[in-house]
């Protein structure tokens, strides 16, 4: 690492506040980095403690200085990301009815265009009509981001949602597409949940409580009083959150009541938005089930009676209490149903099974079931139900770390595939220059972990290489190991690239993430840290040469294995990282905490579970002992993972760390969870974080 002189690290006041649980007494030295106001915080950043302020702005102008020397590279490496993008891209049009949707984008803007033209246009552009341009309704904002769209079912209005702070309280606003002004009826504190009933008159959406949670559907009549919306559905237990949808046919609006292994479903017909919201089946501690609907029937997607990786049942839309549920699709240990969609004709799912994605399609006449195939030994994998139900086309999405996006639209009658679709690498790109691979890491447990590898051809496999080691492992998320531009910044400058599909994912299953929560927890972080050791066993990079990364619950990881094998790192790059896990588990009031106690365990009714968590929450178990060099992100409104988690964090480091490396904070002070909100300012952010990767590795 070039060695430079920056200023000394600022120091935050140790001032002890003290709480007690279960009978012991917790000291927080850093709890005032803490804004007691913060959910006002989240509607107006400038209402901030102005000591607080002050001092996260003082670590980032010391973060800057420290990582000044590596400004040219940080342009260099902005320039290269945004070089591969297509400035002017857009995705492939979407038919519905008279019209085709699509989104596109202008020669250096930053923002979205959300577009359609007629259906017999073709790729005439004459006849386009732009509904929403995201750059004009940006103009002036530091933030602006789109939650999200929905067009009505008669094409004439388009409801969008809009959080201007990073704080994710959206704003829905509907526009009249004939006019293209906007109606009066702006609807503040929803949670960017939204649906159109049959009517294309009434829209259901979901407003969020005084602690950010969404708890309430709302069912609004256009031209009517938007504070005056009825409630259709208030949920009761603030460890449950509650979204809006429909079933692919349109048939139905879809009330979701869900937390991690627990939901409950209730349906209006779309046809009489008026009507009550009807039960599907009662929630129990559990028990995870989805639907779908074709014809006179409900498709169930299902954990019931031990399918632990999911089944499918049939029941009548007449009566579709669970006594009626008669399965379809049998469970299958180790292949997890991730995903259906119900068409007129066909059903598709989507399935994983051996860390690898595949679409299955089923003729509704004759119940025959086909797959589609491929051939890489490592790919990512997405399907598109589009917006028509009496179609026989399915659209998805394949890429791999080597092969950029290809989007096919796929005839389920006569199984073929349509290449629509390729991204484009303006700047050039060479797949056979690089070399991707599927290994798997013998974990201390005995398991085996998968590890995806992108390296550039001509990087030696010696052992010299550094290694960026990326990791998630919760709440069941898989990391696929599909294409990135930016990544291959670093691949081209010598460093191999790693996915770690650690426990606390589902890549191999449901139970791959039930083996990562709870009382397991510790198998995430466990399969992290021998995951690296194995590509050291490997010869692929050294102790010392890693450089890990992970954002959010993945930063939570970051902060674990930090402490538990230092040595093993060069360096962490954490963003918005859940560090401060067991005293955001303990306050009750913050959005996400009831809904995370099933994934992590409540601390305050459970001392095993107070126990557990404090047993590797990062932030209370700092050591006096030399750490990586790390760099922290957060972000000012994050209302997930609050800005004062890697605050507190990093300085509490800096207080025991017994090394020299560095130990770095920067705040967004106009962000949240998401990061720069334009897609030119985050590839700003990710070009910093490479900068600081390829100094501390001397790659520079």
């Amino acid at each position: 690492m070039t060695e430079t002189s920056t200023p000394k690290p600022p120091r935050a006041e140790a001032k002890p506040s003290h709480a007690t649980w279960h009978g012991e007494t917790l000291t927080d030295n850093y709890a005032w980095l803490r804004a007691d106001n913060w959910q006002d915080v989240m509607r107006d950043p400038a209402l901030l403690d102005a000591d607080i302020r002050a001092y996260l702005e003082a670590e980032n102008a010391y973060t800057a200085s420290v990582l000044a020397d590596t400004e040219a590279l940080q342009e260099t490496l902005f320039q290269e990301m945004k070089g591969r993008i297509k400035e002017d891209d857009s995705s492939v049009p979407v038919p519905d009815g008279p019209w085709q949707y699509y989104t596109r984008f202008e020669t250096g803007q930053q923002y979205p265009l959300i577009c359609r033209k007629p259906r017999e246009a073709g790729h005439d552009m004459s006849s386009e009509q732009v509904m929403l341009d995201g750059n004009r309704e940006a103009e002036g904002k530091p933030y602006w981001r789109l939650g999200a769209t929905a067009h009505s079912p008669d094409h004439r209005y388009l409801a969008y949602a809009v959080d201007e702070n990073g704080s994710e309280y959206f704003t829905i606003r509907i526009r009249d597409l004939e006019s293209g002004a906007d109606l009066p009826d702006a609807i503040p504190d929803t949670s960017a949940s939204l649906t159109w009933a049959a009517d294309s008159q009434t829209l259901f959406f979901v407003r969020v409580d005084d602690n950010h949670r969404p708890l309430f559907v709302h069912r609004h009549t256009l031209g009517a009083e938007p504070t005056a919306a009825p409630r259709v559905y208030e949920e009761g237990d603030s460890g449950f959150f509650v979204g809006v949808g429909r079933t692919h046919s349109g048939a139905f609006v879809v009330i979701n009541v869900h937390r991690h292994e627990t939901s409950e479903l209730y349906i209006i017909d779309a046809d009489t938005p008026t009507s009550a919201p009807r039960l599907i089946a009662a929630r129990r501690e559990g028990h995870e089930y989805d639907l779908e609907h074709q014809g006179d029937r409900f498709l169930i997607l299902t954990n019931s009676n031990g399918a632990v990786d999911f089944r499918v049942c049939e029941t009548p839309v007449s009566s579709p209490d669970e006594s009626n549920w008669r399965e379809i699709v049998p469970h299958k240990s180790g292949r997890l149903i991730l995903s259906q969609v119900a068409f007129k004709h066909h059903v598709v799912r989507l399935e994983r099974e051996d860390g690898l994605p595949r679409i299955i399609i089923t003729a509704t006449d004759s119940g025959e079931d086909h797959a589609i195939a491929f051939s890489e030994e490592a790919y990512g994998l997405g399907m598109s139900a589009g917006f028509e139900f009496d179609t026989k086309t399915v659209r998805f999405t394949y890429s791999s770390m080597t092969t950029p996006a290809q989007v096919f639209d796929y005839d389920m009658s006569t199984r073929e595939r349509t290449l629509r679709k390729t991204q484009e690498v303006p700047s050039g790109h060479a797949p056979f220059d690089y070399v991707t691979r599927r290994i798997y890491a013998r974990a201390r447990d005995g398991e085996t972990v998968p590890i995806s590898l992108l390296y550039h051809r001509n990087t030696v496999i010696d052992g010299s290489a550094p290694v960026l080691l990326y990791g998630y492992g919760s709440y069941g998320i898989s990391i696929p190991a599909g294409f990135s531009t930016a990544r291959l910044s670093l691949v081209d400058r010598g460093f191999v690239y790693a996915i770690a599909h650690i426990r606390g994912g589902k890549e191999r299953g449901y139970g791959w993430y039930l083996d990562g929560k709870r009382e397991k927890k510790t198998n995430t972080f466990n399969d992290f840290v021998d995951a690296g050791a194995y590509l050291v066993e490997q010869g692929f990079t050294q102790r010392g040469r890693i450089v890990a990364m992970g954002g959010s619950a993945g930063g939570l990881l970051m902060g674990a294995v930090a402490n538990q094998s230092p040595d093993l790192f060069l360096g962490i790059i954490a963003n918005v990282p859940f560090v401060d896990t067991l005293n955001t588990m303990l306050d009750k009031d913050l959005p996400l905490t009831p809904p995370e106690w099933p994934e992590w365990g409540n601390p305050i009714e459970s001392r095993t579970d107070y126990d557990l968590i404090k047993s590797y929450s990062p932030y209370d178990n700092v050591l006096p002992q030399a750490y990586p060099h790390i760099f922290a992100e957060g972000g000012l409104t994050d209302p997930r993972v609050t800005y004062w988690e890697p605050a507190k964090w990093i300085a509490k480091l800096r207080d025991q760390s017994t090394g020299s490396n560095l130990l770095l904070l920067r705040t967004n002070m106009e962000a949240g969870h998401g990061g720069a909100s334009g897609r030119f300012e985050s590839l700003r952010e990710a070009a910093r974080e490479f900068a600081f990767a390829l100094k501390i590795s001397g790659k520079t």
